[in-house]
């Protein structure tokens, strides 16, 4: 599924959709929001189909409001088993097109039990595994922990048919280096991170710690946020700029703060190896040194 440029080469294209959510309305059921938010996603994955993607990733969630300002027991309904409909859904859409897919949704493991989960398609349609969101906030206006348990599958990464080994981080990881390093020794050469992060405090982080996790690891990294402003909560605006950052740090593609689109990449992954044989973090990891780490501390 990679094509080659240049003799050595090995390019994937590669792409992230951020959108606002289209109906804000909580007269309605959990049902028809989600389904609007769907069918408002449709038009977007089945561009970049045509555009020839050939892994593509979703933002946080993506098939609903970001609903954690909250705590409305009736986003419950929201969460599905996965593999289950969301990903049957889309799973021939990635079949026809030979586009392996990332799919934010979330999980219903059993009653009373919830995860913020990534599931992650083949480019056959297959289902290949999933990635449970691990970093949890809960902090004013970002009840996360009242909708969602931690992760408890650690860092898996995923063995496309096409030789490609993906990563997933989702949103709050991003402000921790450990599991981003663990993607990284995985073997992992891109690690997609769908999030949903308003303007404010974090922003200036957005475009500083994911060239960081890329530039540390050797990897390339998906960065993807969605867009507009979602009732009733008005936590803020959602400021898109979702990119692409490769394994020195550089931008290879950004979307724009405020617009539903499709952002693509032609990504170079012998990069991967070139930048490794001048830094050479791995080599010169001391794992030895790191007790305190995985110490209890504080």
């Amino acid at each position: 599924m990679t094509s080659c440029a240049a003799p050595g080469r090995r390019i994937v294209r590669s792409g992230l959709i951020q959108c606002s959510n289209p109906l804000n309305d909580e007269s309605r059921s959990v049902a028809d929001i989600q389904e609007a938010m769907f069918q408002k996603h449709l038009p977007l994955i089945e561009q970049a189909g045509e555009r020839g993607v050939q892994i593509l990733c979703l933002q946080e969630i993506f098939n609903g409001p970001y609903f954690c300002p909250s705590q409305d027991r009736r986003w419950y309904d929201a969460a599905e088993p996965v593999p289950g409909p969301t990903v049957e859904r889309l799973a021939p859409i990635a079949k026809k097109y030979g586009m392996a897919m990332v799919i934010p949704v979330y999980e219903r493991a059993m009653a009373g039990v919830y995860y913020n989960t990534a599931a992650v398609l083949d480019h056959d349609g297959s289902y290949l595994g999933k990635y449970r969101k691990i970093h949890i906030p809960h902090t004013s206006g970002f009840w996360e922990k009242y909708f969602f348990k931690p992760g408890n599958l650690g860092f898996p990464v995923f063995k496309l048919s096409s030789g490609i080994t993906i990563g997933v981080y989702i949103c709050y990881d991003r402000h921790f280096p450990e599991g981003a390093r663990a993607l990284g020794l995985h073997g992992a050469e891109i690690v997609y991170n769908p999030s949903a992060t308003v303007a404010g405090l974090s922003q200036y982080l957005w475009k500083l710690e994911q060239p960081a996790h890329a530039v540390a690891n050797g990897y390339y990294m998906g960065c993807i946020n969605r867009v507009g402003t979602e009732s009733p909560w008005n936590i803020g605006k959602f400021y898109g700029t979702s990119y692409f950052v490769d394994p020195r740090g550089n931008f290879v593609a950004m979307g724009s703060e405020d617009n539903d689109e499709l952002i693509v990449a032609d990504l170079d992954l012998s990069v991967i190896e070139e930048v490794r044989r001048v830094w050479q973090f791995f080599r010169d990891r001391r794992p030895e040194s790191y007790a305190d780490l995985t110490a209890e501390l504080p």
